[in-house]
């Protein structure tokens, strides 16, 4: 596992979470983040090279998924930054603490980047149920409730990705 989030100069936090129990979840969450922006970034790279004959309809459709998860960064940063600790923020960062391959330096074909992208969903799927015991273990419900949305979303964006690929 990564290093340990930062706790950041601040006054003592009460919120009814233990402190090492606030660091575990706030570490869980920068792994979810790191591998939302990574998977965010690779599909923005899609969305700019993507060629061929499905160019609009993917072009279209990477927008609406990029667009997405830049909306989603930003609470599971403040959620980090609420539970009292930094978030990460930086490439550096990132490449530690996410699984998913940065995007390749040459842009594949358009049905590659699908499975590429449809692979990364189901990984930050897998990332968030994975984290989830221990949010729960924190009785964390705003952290937990992030997480659900988040498997939902990843979910069902990955079985449409999937339906392109289908014959």
């Amino acid at each position: 596992m990564a290093k340990a989030a930062k706790k950041p100069d601040m006054p003592s936090i009460n919120i009814g979470i233990p402190d090492a129990k606030r660091a575990a979840i706030a570490q869980a969450l920068s792994r979810l983040l790191a591998e939302t922006y990574t998977l965010y970034l690779t599909t923005h790279n899609f969305h700019w090279n993507v060629t061929g004959k499905m160019f609009n309809t993917l072009h279209t459709m990477f927008m609406g998924q990029y667009t997405e998860m830049w909306n989603a960064v930003d609470p599971i940063a403040e959620r980090i930054r609420a539970l009292g600790f930094h978030a990460p923020g930086s490439y550096a960062e990132f490449s530690k603490l996410s699984t998913l391959k940065d995007a390749p330096a040459k842009p594949p074909k358009a049905m590659e980047m699908v499975e590429i992208l449809a692979k990364g969903h189901e990984a930050i799927a897998r990332t968030a149920r994975e984290i989830f015991p221990i949010i729960e273990a924190g009785d964390d419900q705003p952290s937990a409730d992030l997480l659900t949305q988040r498997m939902d979303i990843h979910e069902k964006t990955a079985w449409m990705l999937r339906a392109l690929l289908e014959d």
